[in-house]
């Protein structure tokens, strides 16, 4: 089979391969630069292309998704000199294919870099509390100074977060004796402010009580008071009656004064512990007939 029969297969090869280089799909998600003999032309963007074979080429496929990076974990010293062990994602997106493919060499390369080169700058500017209590601001700290150095490379930084910030052995065992030892503090405090405040609520009840109980007795006295009060006005009032009958000449009303101080004796006379024996005496008909004139005394008072 000499060459010439091999001439219409090659053209049929060279006719596929120029419909292959020219007519290109850019899946969606992604973006192309283009270039003329190593210029770059423009951006084929997503959807149908076509590129002139050996006139122009694809130089870069770029990915416009938003992808994370593994930074790897290094060791980082802090402020107060301890040895912290630290790694860290990033993400981020192509905002400018063009600027991505011509303005840095390994976009991605170049950006784990950038990371752990603040990492150390960032985590070497605290003390080994605030790096491990700060991750937050940590966090914000390395975006913002990673967004802006990319943003000459046309890569957006999204987030970036610390994964693991992990301290020396003998380190956490001295936090883990320090966290104890303050929770016992803590436990121990609430525990005498608890007594304080069981002392002050019975102090309280207590004063209370004492203030209750010395109003009952200033009641108790003031209400005696006016009872005496009271029974002395009565016995003035009678007095004065029972004067006022003497005035006029009345024997009753002398009988009355008698009577009283008669039955005052006799009430003493039963009263003493060492009597044993009460003699009636045979006046007391006379008694009785001295406090009917008494009776009789105010009834004609009334009367009047």
């Amino acid at each position: 089979m000499d060459i010439a029969s091999y001439i219409p297969i090659l053209l049929v090869a060279l006719v596929i391969f120029i419909i292959v280089k020219t007519v290109r799909i850019v899946p969606q998600g992604s973006e192309w630069t283009l270039e003329n003999f190593g210029r770059y032309t423009k951006t084929l963007k997503p959807g149908l292309a076509f590129v002139i074979p050996f006139y122009q080429r694809i130089s870069n496929k770029m990915d416009m998704r938003e992808r994370v990076i593994d930074i790897p974990s290094q060791e980082v010293i802090t402020k107060d000199n301890v040895m912290v062990t630290a790694d860290a994602v990033v993400f981020i997106q192509v905002i400018d294919a063009r600027m991505a493919t011509y303005e840095v060499s390994n976009l991605e390369n170049a950006i784990q870099n950038l990371c752990l080169t603040n990492v150390r700058t960032v985590v070497g500017s605290m003390d080994l509390d605030e790096v491990l209590s700060k991750r937050d601001q940590i966090n914000a700290q390395l975006l913002g100074v990673i967004d802006n150095a990319t943003d000459g490379w046309g890569t957006k930084v999204t987030r970036i977060e610390i994964k693991d910030l992990s301290p020396p052995h003998d380190i956490t065992q001295a936090m883990n004796k320090q966290m104890k030892a303050e929770r016992e503090k803590r436990s121990d405090i609430l525990i005498a402010e608890g007594h304080k405040q069981s002392s002050i609520l019975k102090a309280e009840g207590e004063k209370e009580a004492a203030i209750r109980e010395a109003e009952g007795r200033k009641e108790a006295a003031y209400l005696d008071a006016e009872g005496r009060e009271r029974e002395a006005q009565a016995e003035a009032k009678a007095t004065e009656m029972v004067s006022t009958a003497i005035g006029r000449g009345d024997v009753n009303a002398i009988n009355y004064f008698v009577a009283q101080e008669y039955v005052k004796a006799f009430g003493e006379l039963a009263k003493s512990p060492n009597q044993k024996t009460i003699i009636v005496p045979a006046e007391l008909s006379g008694l009785a007939a001295t406090v009917g004139g008494v009776t009789a005394l105010l009834d004609g008072n009334k009367k009047k």
